[in-house]
């Protein structure tokens, strides 16, 4: 039964996506398959990094800490999803914390096995320097967001985004958050404050962009916030 869900989660996952049966299946024999519940970790800021995970089922928050103990959040993951994504390329630690925001269902791979499959299957490598590529132009992205743009139009651009990856379709112009971000999560998003990021909600409440559902999911005007004038 553990086989066929590995599986089911290799080949959805982007990575993977293109690999024949053969390739998946030497990829199932060296992966493992391990629940988690909310709230416990994966892994934690500096612990010695020796596997990658992929996610079937749950959610997954990638974050750092500095000395102070203030939290950066790097990403909120879901399913399909990879981490950590320097995982292949590295050695020493895990560059940041993994905790479980909803229970999970996890793929993983020892690094140091699936590096003697590259060496196999040579197309594989090519095709995660294909993902590794799209996560840098991401980064890249969040980086001339932060230099370019104020406070206001970072948080506008990380609704968008967040849109992206954890959105759904309602109606033609409106999407739906599906995972539930505090103010202060969104703010250690972009390194920002608490405050800042909820008058910003606020305002943007007040103005129609934005509305909260009684779940506590944000409803996001697209056509609107896309042509946002801050």
């Amino acid at each position: 039964m553990s086989t066929n869900i590995i599986q089911d989660v290799l080949w959805n996952v982007p990575l993977f996506k293109e690999l024949t049966r053969e390739e998946i299946g030497a990829i199932t024999e060296i992966a493992k398959i391990k629940q988690y519940a909310t709230n416990s970790y994966v892994f934690m800021q500096g612990e010695s990094l020796e596997r990658v995970h992929f996610i079937h089922k749950g959610k997954v928050k990638i974050y750092k800490t500095d000395i102070n103990g203030k939290e950066q959040i790097v990403s909120i993951l879901k399913s399909e999803d990879m981490f950590p994504h320097a995982g292949f390329f590295r050695k020493g630690n895990y560059p940041a914390h993994a905790e479980i925001i909803e229970p999970a269902t996890l793929v993983e791979i020892p690094i140091l096995a699936f590096e003697q499959l590259l060496l196999q299957y040579p197309s594989l490598s090519i095709k995660l320097f294909r993902v590794m590529g799209d996560i840098i132009v991401d980064l890249q992205k969040r980086l001339e967001e932060q230099v370019l743009h104020n406070t206001e139009e970072q948080i506008i651009m990380l609704l968008i985004r967040l849109s992206k990856t954890h959105g759904k379709q309602c109606t033609d112009k409106n999407m739906i958050l599906t995972t539930r971000f505090t103010n202060q999560e969104l703010a250690n998003m972009i390194g920002s404050s608490r405050e800042t990021v909820s008058r910003t909600i606020n305002k943007l409440k007040r103005e129609g962009l934005v509305k909260g559902t009684k779940q506590g999911y944000l409803l996001l005007d697209m056509d609107c916030l896309q042509h946002y004038d801050c």
